[in-house]
């Protein structure tokens, strides 16, 4: 895949100018929203590093980086659609988004539906829990 192509979060943007840079390091996520794409992106992409980098630091330690890398590769990653989303903004200190992620495993179709807190910190957004709905 080049950076041209449309960036597997759905916004239908092209990955370069969507969340290619995120995951490159060159510019971080303004939005709560825009960091759960971008994770979900490096989930397509089997960018661990970064799934770690955007989890809140007190949770980082306990990262279980294999695992992670595992769950990642025996998916194909189908699409992302964004349910619905709560606070979260540029100027907000935390927010919610509620999304399911589709995915192709052992031939069969599945969909992880999560509602994910986000919280900020020295600028900066981090994906934090998922939350009971």
């Amino acid at each position: 895949m080049t950076g041209s192509d449309s960036c597997p979060c759905g916004s239908g943007a092209g990955f370069d100018a969507c969340c290619g840079p995120f995951l490159a390091g060159a510019d971080i996520p303004k939005t709560a929203e825009t960091l759960m794409r971008s994770r979900y992106v490096a989930y397509v992409r089997e960018n661990i590093p970064y799934l770690k980098e955007t989890l809140w630091p007190k949770h980082q330690a306990r990262f279980d980086a294999a695992g992670t890398a595992r769950w990642a590769a025996e998916n194909h990653w189908t699409g992302l659609r964004v349910l619905e989303t709560a606070k979260g903004g540029p100027e907000d200190r935390e927010g919610t988004v509620l999304f399911e992620a589709r995915f192709l495993s052992g031939g069969s179709l599945g969909t992880h539906r999560e509602k994910s807190r986000f919280r900020k910190k020295s600028g900066r957004w981090y994906y934090v829990e998922a939350l009971a709905e």
